[in-house]
């Protein structure tokens, strides 16, 4: 588990559950930008799904904080029914007000340094299809569309895949 990485203004580190509500408040703001008609009332508590998601003594949830404020988060874990070695990243969002900052390169080189440290092979994620600006990021970050998984008729996701680098 990562307790902090990085140096300077920004430092990535495990979330805390006393921060649910602020990751909670983060993830909003970012699915919201992808979402022209607003977001759909899913009728989810949002902040107690977050801190079940940082309690989980099987899963993951870093955040990237600059000078002191959540400006990124990453939630992952085995997903049920998975093999052990495929790791599957459940959130991954920006504060749209710190795109383009490389606060997303950093958190994702976070997740992969802790995917190789969990011994995970292959790494998942579904995201928005409307979300083109996500899917250029990933693309850019080496995930390609899952064989397993191809789009069909009406899917508003598209399923990606990742192969953790070793060493």
């Amino acid at each position: 588990m990562i307790n902090e990485r990085g140096a300077g203004p920004l430092v990535i580190r495990t979330a805390l559950p006393a921060e649910a509500e602020t990751v909670a408040a983060l993830h909003l703001r970012a699915r919201a930008t992808y979402y022209p008609d607003g977001l759909p009332d899913d009728g989810i508590d949002w902040a107690a799904a977050w801190r079940t998601a940082v309690e989980r003594p099987d899963g993951h949830v870093l955040c990237a904080v600059e000078r002191g404020s959540v400006v990124g988060i990453a939630s992952f874990r085995v997903p049920e029914g998975a093999p052990p070695d495929t790791v599957k990243l459940f959130q991954f969002h920006v504060d749209p007000g710190h795109w383009r900052s490389g606060i997303g390169t950093a958190l994702h080189a976070a997740c992969v340094e802790q995917w190789r440290a969990d011994d995970r092979r292959t790494a998942v994620l579904d995201v928005h299809a409307g979300n083109l600006r996500a899917q250029a990021f990933y693309a850019r970050l080496g995930w390609v569309p899952d064989p397993e998984h191809p789009p069909a008729e009406g899917d508003h996701h598209l399923y990606l895949r990742f192969g953790v680098p070793g060493e």
